[in-house]
């Protein structure tokens, strides 16, 4: 049976331990990391930090590079275009990888209080809405975009 509510997190300006926190007070068991790059600049936020980080937590780490946004889109989004990048990841999802992984993203929303993760603080800017709103479609769960103080 699917959870309420399928949850995302942006990490823009935010630190590891507001996003655990904020993770923590929503009862998040599960992060998915729907980067394509799961490496970061930001202190915590690269892929063994951050899953270390969320073990400390209690909280399972799960990366589906898969879901993330093709280099193409990410640079529409840095250039000022976020509407650029929809065409772009809407093609990409039709790849069989990217097919593969929002299946396997659609069980885990099912048997897991999930997040998804990207970095964008702002979900109306970034694939995680889109990526959201495919998982919802399968397992009729609602969105709840977390904000981090």
């Amino acid at each position: 049976m699917a959870s309420a509510s399928l949850l995302t997190i942006g990490y823009e300006g935010c630190t590891i331990g507001g996003v655990v926190a904020a993770l923590k007070a929503a009862d998040a068991t599960l992060l998915i990391d729907v980067r394509a790059v799961a490496a970061s600049r930001k202190p915590g936020f690269s892929k063994r930090q951050l899953a270390a980080a969320l073990e400390e937590a209690g909280i399972r780490y799960v990366h589906l590079q898969g879901l993330g946004t093709p280099k193409p889109g990410r640079d529409a989004v840095r250039a000022g275009h976020p509407e650029r990048m929809v065409p772009i990841f809407n093609e990409h999802m039709t790849s069989d990888r990217a097919q593969a992984e929002l299946a396997m993203a659609r069980e885990l929303a099912r048997d897991s209080r999930a997040c998804l993760l990207c970095f964008e603080r702002d979900p109306a800017h970034c694939h995680r809405r889109i990526v959201a709103g495919l998982v919802c479609e399968a397992t009729g769960q609602d969105v709840t975009d977390l904000m981090v103080e």
